[in-house]
């Protein structure tokens, strides 16, 4: 079972290469963060012809999750629990095929310190308690999407000037660690070690021809999934193509 996770940066502006992107790769299930559409307006039926179905967590030109699968997807929930008054469009979540997958996409929080960057770190205990509920159901389950967290140096090609930015400051990374240290598994650093080997490159100051990226997208798996990771791989190709997100996809493989 592969599943893919992709910021897309606007569905409408990007539909052309998702498209595309999904016949060359046929994903059984694709977690979409920054559709930037309400869920009236998602262009359903291109991506229903090639034979998926979608649900959708949408929000008008900000934020917007959806999900993406060939198999059904059964008890859907929309929305990170623990504050009612949270409108913001971040997290969907679904059984697909065994699996509870939760499509996620974490707050940027900058400029810090100031109410984004305390709207990211509340954000993030409340993943952390939706966390602990995943472990304790012994699921296969997995969180996967654009986390706006920097894990580790060598995820940066510069990590010296990241440090202090929402991404990569201390309470940042003790927040993701904190959720981590749980007894999750991440999926990519757990297969492959090479450097230089990014999610995002940034459309300005020409970061992707000079390969300045960072690494911001990643999967998170429960003890049950993380039995049955067969692969994780990015799809960096992608970020070449015309008119990119300034994302790109990562999938997993899991054998169930």
């Amino acid at each position: 079972m592969k599943i893919a996770s992709f910021n897309i940066n606007g569905i409408k502006a990007r539909l052309p290469n998702l498209l595309t992107w999904l016949e060359e790769t046929a994903p059984d299930v694709v977690l979409l963060q920054e559709v930037k559409s309400i869920d009236q307006n998602f262009p359903r039926e291109p991506i229903e012809d090639l034979g998926y179905n979608i649900e959708t967590h949408g929000q008008k030109s900000f934020n917007g999750v959806a999900i993406l699968s060939k198999y059904p997807i059964e008890d859907v929930t929309r929305g990170l629990p623990g504050d009612d008054a949270d409108e913001q469009a971040r997290w969907i979540e679904a059984t697909i095929n065994t699996v509870r997958i939760c499509g996620l996409y974490l707050p940027n929080g900058n400029p810090l310190p100031g109410p984004k960057f305390d709207y990211k770190l509340a954000w993030m205990e409340r993943m952390f308690t939706r966390a602990q509920e995943l472990l304790a159901s012994e699921e296969i389950a997995l969180m996967a999407g654009d986390y706006n967290i920097i894990p580790q140096p060598e995820d940066a090609a510069r990590p010296d000037d990241w440090w202090g930015d929402a991404l990569y400051c201390p309470e940042s990374l003790s927040a993701y660690r904190k959720i981590l240290n749980l007894g999750f598994t991440e999926a990519f650093r757990t297969l492959n070690t090479a450097p230089m080997t990014y999610t995002f490159w940034d459309f300005q100051r020409g970061a992707w021809p000079k390969n300045d990226g960072i690494r911001i997208d990643h999967f998170l798996l429960t003890p049950q999934a993380a039995d049955r990771l067969k692969a994780c791989e990015i799809d960096r190709h992608m970020r070449g193509r015309e008119r990119p997100s300034d994302h790109v996809p990562i999938w997993v493989e899991l054998d169930v």
